[in-house]
């Protein structure tokens, strides 16, 4: 593995394997959170974002965000503990192939109150106090295959149940929550306001496991 080097700022540059630890914890961050703030040369303004099965970031922005010649995400709001991505905001074809992220941003979100759709290519991150490479951060769901049918079961058939699992895996009472994605490392669940974050105690690897995980946890839910 290469040394990590230090930077004129203090930093420390990675480029660092998939099970480099830092890599890792950085990962498991951006993966568990849905917005940010967006400051796109001298303007920050809040936004919301999916990740996608192939990995990569989707978000609603302005207009004036695609034409920034600077543009930095830093999750979960901009502060000075966030974590911050350097991003290149590429527009995104609603008409063509990429429309189903488009979709997917609507599962999660809603609507949306721009009307301009983009892709946030991550070029570097800062998170605490080391810079990681992007590409680090961008890794394919391997559930994402399986992720709809999984999705729709669990919200077709245990909807009290997913309500119990919110309360007892994350402390909040979601009034008719809604599965929106699975991961490895979790779940995301929509509810009237926000988007939940329910973290597993593993990664899991394929949709048998995960359907395991899910009725173990829906299981110590009603318990």
């Amino acid at each position: 593995m290469p040394e990590p080097v230090p930077t004129k700022s203090g930093c420390v540059l990675y480029h660092a394997p998939m099970s480099d630890e830092l890599a890792e914890a950085a990962y498991a961050f951006l993966r568990g959170h849905t917005t940010g703030d967006l400051r796109f040369d001298e303007h920050v303004r809040p936004i919301k974002f999916v990740i996608g099965p192939e990995g990569r970031v989707v978000a609603s922005v302005m207009y004036a965000m695609l034409e920034a010649v600077d543009a930095v995400l830093f999750v979960p709001e901009e502060s000075d503990d966030a974590m911050q991505v350097q991003v290149t905001l590429t527009k995104l074809d609603e008409e063509g192939r990429d429309g189903a992220m488009a979709d997917r941003w609507r599962i999660y979100h809603g609507q949306p109150g721009d009307v301009q759709w983009a892709f946030l290519d991550l070029d570097a991150a800062r998170y605490h106090d080391s810079v990681i490479d992007g590409d680090v951060l961008v890794r394919a769901n391997p559930l994402g295959a399986d992720e709809s049918r999984i999705c729709r079961q669990m919200n077709r058939e245990e909807p009290a149940s997913l309500r119990a699992l919110c309360r007892r895996f994350a402390g909040v009472d979601v009034e008719k929550p809604v599965l929106v994605g699975i991961d490895p490392l979790g779940l995301d669940v929509r509810g009237p306001f926000s988007v939940l974050r329910i973290r597993v105690g593993a990664p899991m690897q394929s949709a048998e496991e995960a359907q395991r995980v899910l009725e173990q946890m829906m299981r110590e839910s009603s318990g």
